[in-house]
């Protein structure tokens, strides 16, 4: 399948580079639009120590763990509006904001479409496509919840990045990827279950 991967400048790129990571790993992800914002850039070099400049792939494989020269990832300019992602015609399985700010919940809910990033989940929404919202911000006020409940009337699933513990994660890496995998679930992407809450037996 074919996805576009926005991240923006909420706090959690760590989310985003599993989420990656995982998609490449799955073998059931053949391409990724990714589409990244300036303060996402910026986000990742504070809280990874990241350093990606707009549309360098190589160095974004490497932060996800790729071969320098893998395609797997297509990384797309944030004002490039003539891009795939930005078309309906284009055939995608749809997309996913990780994280997203409030700033763009709020650009996608008003349908206010000043980026790629907009113009995508935009595309996304009115193609009947899943969107996925990994919404990072707390607390949350009114107008947040406001433009959640319109967006998920819009179509669009609402995923606030909030792992569970039920799995007894022993480090970061393994609290991210139970969410991870729970937003692999929402495209049919296999992944590791071992975070699967197996209930109790009858």
């Amino acid at each position: 399948m074919e996805l576009t991967v926005a991240v923006t400048g909420a706090s959690g790129s760590i989310y985003a580079q599993r989420t990656l990571a995982h998609m490449a790993s799955s073998g059931a992800v053949e391409r990724v639009n990714l589409i990244m914002s300036a303060s996402a850039l910026t986000v990742a070099r504070v809280e990874m120590g990241a350093k990606i400049e707009p549309g360098d792939v190589r160095a974004v494989n490497e932060w996800v763990g790729l071969p320098a020269d893998s395609k797997l990832i297509q990384f797309h300019r944030l004002d490039n509006m003539a891009a795939k992602p930005s078309s309906g015609s284009h055939p995608q399985a749809g997309m996913v904001v990780v994280p997203c700010s409030m700033g763009t919940l709020g650009a996608i809910a008003s349908g206010a479409v000043t980026n790629l990033i907009h113009r995508a989940a935009d595309v996304t929404l009115k193609e009947g496509r899943r969107l996925v919202l990994v919404v990072r911000e707390t607390p949350y006020n009114s107008i947040h919840l406001e433009n959640m409940v319109r967006l998920a009337h819009a179509g669009a699933r609402v995923f606030p990045a909030s792992p569970g513990f039920y799995h007894r994660p022993r480090t970061i890496e393994q609290l991210v990827d139970h969410l991870v995998f729970r937003l692999l679930d929402q495209f049919g992407i296999p992944h590791p279950t071992g975070t699967r809450w197996k209930g109790e037996e009858p």
